[in-house]
């Protein structure tokens, strides 16, 4: 165990100027004490590391000092093959050269682990479109990723509304969510960062000029939050329900999963009979009837007035029909 986290400490610092032992301690998941203690016994091993105090300091390796543990075991190889996705790669234009990459890595593998693409491709597929859609690539998708990997400036024209604006961007990343492509990017000159729809774009042109990153930047993270962010912004109303043990456990299937999560995080202790009464956030009066009709006898509607006399007329109907059955 502690071999591989040396490997990899020495990995870090080779791909790096320096890390802090901060950044060590959370990329290996240990204390920043044992960083310092693995670090000493990386130096008495022969491996040149040495840290420097102060604000600019940090962990680093004398210059030019290069590994070989460079070596893949199966588990790593095989890892390596399912961080690609077919789809989208070939969506952006960059088939060929995943295929390239893919086909050197293959070579430079042991004969041991040259089945290990193989492996990985018959255990595990990522699907990324939805259910009952026929996805489409947006005509402005290649000039747009294009851009983002080379960090230079477009031009595009967005449909908003009933028109069209045009914007100057810096393109930061790209987003598959369901079969749909997004793009973050900040307007150029600075300013916060938004997320556009691809498909949505009416015109995208290069600008050639390149742009110079925000270090501090982070896709996943900030795509994390916008989502989050969105789904709550839509929430615009509450209803209190009563559900089941049952229903608890399918409340986050049912409905927005955000609101479920708020929902269940706040509710109070079950009755005798083992329901929960919880005040749920939900897009509208109609939304919620139509989700919360999945969950049958599972849940009771208390409030409004309004939602609850919709379920009990649901309920008369429902026993009339099955009762005349």
């Amino acid at each position: 165990m502690r071999a591989a986290r040396l490997i990899k400490m020495v990995l870090l610092l080779q791909s790096r100027p320096a890390m802090t032992g901060a950044e060590l301690a959370r990329e290996l998941e240990v204390s920043e004490r044992t960083v310092t203690r693995d670090a000493q016994a990386l130096s008495e091993a022969g491996v040149p590391v040495y840290a420097e105090r102060g604000r600019a300091g940090g962990y680093r390796l004398v210059g030019g000092y290069r590994t070989g543990l460079t070596g893949l075991a199966r588990s790593e190889a095989e890892a390596l093959f399912l961080s690609g996705v077919p789809g989208a790669l070939r969506e952006m234009g960059l088939e060929d050269a995943a295929s390239a990459a893919r086909l050197k890595v293959s070579a430079a593998l042991l004969p041991s682990l040259r089945d290990a693409p193989k492996a990985a491709a018959q255990r595990f597929h990522l699907d990324a479109p939805a259910w009952f859609r026929e996805p489409e690539t947006p005509e402005a998708l290649v000039v747009v990723a294009d851009a983002v990997w080379d960090d230079r400036c477009l031009r595009a024209r967005y449909r908003r509304g009933d028109g069209e604006v045009v914007r100057d961007l810096e393109p930061y990343g790209l987003v598959l969510k369901a079969g749909v492509w997004y793009l973050c990017a900040r307007v150029c000159g600075g300013g916060g960062f938004r997320t556009y729809r691809i498909d949505r774009f009416a015109g995208v042109e290069d600008l050639k000029d390149r742009f110079s990153r925000a270090e501090d930047f982070d896709l996943p993270a900030f795509w994390g939050e916008q989502a989050e962010r969105f789904a709550r912004s839509i929430l615009r109303a509450e209803v209190v329900v009563r559900l089941t043990r049952t229903g608890v456990r399918a409340l986050p299937h049912a409905v927005d999963p955000v609101a479920a999560r708020d929902a269940l995080a706040t509710a109070g202790e079950a009755d005798p009979c083992g329901w929960v009464t919880v005040t749920l956030r939900v897009e509208s009066e109609d939304v919620a009837h139509t989700q919360l009709t999945a969950l049958g006898a599972e849940v009771e509607v208390v409030a409004p007035e309004s939602l609850r006399r919709r379920f009990t007329e649901d309920a008369g109907r429902l026993a009339e029909l099955y009762g005349r059955a």
